[in-house]
C-alpha cells in the first residue's frame, strides 16, 4: 500500500486573504516504511514572506525571488502523489492552499476523501493533548533535535514516524536508535553470549534403530519421499 506524507510552509494562514504557498515536502511510505523517495521544492509566491511567518520556517522572501512558480511545478507535484492517500497534519490547512494553487494553475484538486489527517487522529488517541507535531514526538520519543524550524520535508520525516506510532503499527525500519540507546539496551542485556557445548551430545538414535528405519524405507516403493532423504543422508 502506497502513502504520501505531505506537508507545507506558506506565507500566512489563508489563501483568500493573499496568502500563498512557498514550500512542499513529501515522502513516500510502502506498508507505513519510507522508501526514501522523496519529492520537495520551494515556490516563489510572489509576494513578500512576512516577518511572522519567516519566525516559522525561516524562509526569507530574497531566497524565494529565483523559484519556480507553482504552475511550473504541479505537474511533477501531482505525478509524484498519484491517486495514493495523503498523509497531512492538519490536513485542512495544508489541503486549503494546495487546492486554491491546483485551481490557479487549472490542475484537478484534491479531494480530502483520499487525506487521512494525523491531527484528527491524535486528538481520538489523546483528547487531552497537547498533540502538535513537537509535542507527539515528545510523546512517542522520536528525535526532533533537528527541527529548529518548520520546513516541509523534515516535518514529512517526523510525522511518518508519528503517523505509524499513532496507528499502533512501529515498524523496525523506523527506529532509528541513538549510539547510547544502544549501548544501554546491550548493557542491559548482558554481555553473556551463547557458547558451544564442551562435549556433543550422544545420538538418540542407537544403531538398531538405524537399521529398523533402513527395513521399514526397503519396503516402501520405489518413489517413496523418504529414499530421497536418506540418500541425501548417506551422501
Amino acid at each position: 500500500m502506497r502513502e504520501v506524507i505531505l506537508d507545507t510552509e506558506t506565507t500566512g494562514l489563508d489563501p483568500r486573504k493573499g496568502d500563498r504557498l512557498i514550500e512542499i515536502g513529501c515522502i513516500e511510505m510502502f506498508n507505513r516504511i519510507p522508501t526514501g523517495r522523496e519529492y520537495h521544492c520551494f515556490i516563489n509566491p510572489e509576494r513578500d514572506v512576512p516577518a511572522e511567518a519567516q519566525a516559522v520556517h525561516g524562509i526569507t522572501t530574497d531566497f524565494l525571488k529565483d523559484k519556480p512558480l507553482f504552475h511550473k511545478v504541479a505537474r511533477d507535484f501531482l505525478s509524484f502523489i498519484a491517486d495514493d492517500t495523503l498523509v497531512i497534519h492538519n490536513a485542512q490547512f495544508d489541503v486549503g492552499f494546495l487546492n486554491f494553487e491546483l485551481e490557479r494553475a487549472g490542475q484537478s484538486t484534491i479531494a480530502m476523501d483520499r487525506v487521512v489527517d494525523t491531527l484528527a487522529l491524535a486528538r481520538r488517541k489523546h483528547p487531552a493533548g497537547p498533540n502538535n507535531l513537537d509535542a507527539l514526538c515528545k510523546r512517542y520519543g522520536i528525535d526532533n533535535s533537528k527541527r529548529t524550524k518548520h520546513g516541509a520535508l523534515v516535518d514529512s520525516l517526523l510525522l511518518a514516524e508519528v503517523y505509524v506510532e499513532l496507528l499502533g503499527e512501529r515498524q523496525a525500519a523506523l527506529v532509528l536508535q541513538s549510539n547510547g540507546v544502544a549501548a544501554q539496551q546491550t548493557a542491559r542485556r548482558g554481555k553473556t553470549q551463547a557458547k558451544p557445548r564442551p562435549d556433543a551430545l550422544p545420538p538418540r538414535l542407537s544403531a538398531d534403530d538405524v537399521a529398523r528405519h533402513r527395513a521399514f524405507i526397503d519396503a516402501l516403493d520405489a518413489k517413496a519421499v523418504w529414499l530421497k532423504y536418506w540418500i541425501q543422508k548417506q551422501a
